[in-house]
């Protein structure tokens, strides 16, 4: 196997012999390594260079090795560092609360050190095969949303280009009428996915940071964001909220974002002369319901399967020819995961579609016994 260049090795016993033996094996296959007596010295050691994998010794003074993991798991910095468990004691119980406790495997003493190199080689390969995934991860998501970007903001001038040539239809020969009309409609629907699948992107780079968000505030602000297109469509839009604010435990963007998907929705599948209804419950058991309701043409039982997926094309289609992608509810549903929430369709008879979010509240809201 191939060695990589500056692979650093940690090693953390209380046992000098250990870290002499161990040490020398490992320098003599080319490793560069660090040594650490107890927990202190590898923290310092870890504050003054990250090494690629670490080698832990279960029974140490002071700090023990099983407590000496879970802190460096706690850092975001060193997470993602292997970490071998070393040690004397084979008991199972052990063996399970060092795996518990972040380690990837565990190695008895005495040691064997082809054994040991082996899992060594084991680990940093997979590590270094972790870290070109994710490599390769973000050089494709910042690519496509390069590329994304880029093909939106040509779109954006073809529909502006096309809008002007329909305001002067009067002015060109009655065949440009339907070719004017088809650029139209076709550079809205690009436009509108490429937003859509810009959206899907931002929700799984999103890093959401929850705090107190009053819901009944953003279901109103959104409500009246969508008026316009309600009243379009001749929809009755009407909002629900209770008296008191509701405070609900999420990130105000990422909360935006999903309920604006569901509303919109709504909407978008609703006939001319329908109703959607937004509505935010007294809070109960420390959670916050927000039921987003429709007369539309609801969900047939193979939509239910596959609706939360992305670009699942359902049953439904829009009733004023507005485009779709089957991106929404896919978002909805990663936004309101990460913000520690579900999201759900409800067994509703009568027709149209009702979906409903719970959210934990916030410190500072009231909430009513179950």
């Amino acid at each position: 196997m191939t060695i990589p260049d500056k692979v650093t090795i940690l090693i953390v016993d209380d046992q000098e012999e250990n870290l002499r033996g161990i040490g020398n094996v490992l320098t003599m296959m080319s490793y560069d390594i660090t040594l650490a007596r107890n927990a202190e010295q590898a923290f310092q050691q870890l504050f003054s260079c990250t090494p690629d994998l670490i080698l832990l010794d279960v029974m140490m003074p002071d700090i023990d090795g099983l407590t000496t993991c879970r802190q460096i798991k706690s850092n975001a910095s060193w997470a993602d560092i292997p970490v071998i468990f070393l040690s004397a004691d084979d008991d199972k119980n052990v063996i399970v609360q060092a795996l518990e406790a972040g380690g990837v495997d565990y190695v008895t003493k005495p040691f064997n050190m082809a054994e040991l190199l082996s899992r060594v080689r084991t680990q940093l390969a997979l590590k270094r095969a972790k870290d070109q995934l994710r490599a390769l991860v973000e050089d494709k998501d910042e690519i496509i949303g390069i590329l994304a970007h880029d093909l939106k903001n040509s779109l954006a001038g073809m529909k502006l280009s096309a809008s002007l040539l329909q305001s002067r239809l009067s002015e060109l020969p009655p065949r440009c009428t339907p070719l004017v009309e088809n650029i139209v409609n076709a550079s809205e629907r690009m436009l509108s996915f490429m937003q859509e699948f810009l959206a899907n992107q931002c929700a799984e780079q999103l890093q959401l940071k929850n705090t107190s968000v009053n819901l009944c505030t953003v279901v109103t602000k959104i409500a009246s964001s969508h008026q316009p297109a309600a009243n379009a469509k001749k929809i009755v839009l009407t909002t629900h909220t209770p008296t008191a604010e509701v405070f609900v435990n999420a990130d105000t963007e990422g909360l935006t974002q999903a309920l604006e998907n569901l509303v919109s929705n709504a909407i978008k599948f609703s006939s001319e002369g329908g109703m959607v209804e937004v509505t935010v419950h007294e809070p109960m058991a420390g959670m916050a319901k927000c039921h987003v309701r429709d007369t539309g043409p609801g969900f047939t039982a193979e939509d239910r399967t596959k609706m939360f997926r992305r670009y699942g094309r359902l049953s439904a289609q829009p009733t004023g020819d507005e485009p779709s992608t089957g991106l929404g509810l896919s978002i909805v549903k990663r936004l309101v995961d990460k913000m520690g929430g579900t999201v759900i369709l409800a067994e509703n008879e009568s027709p149209g579609a009702e979906f409903i979010i719970t959210l934990p509240l916030a410190a500072n809201s009231k909430t009513l016994a179950a």
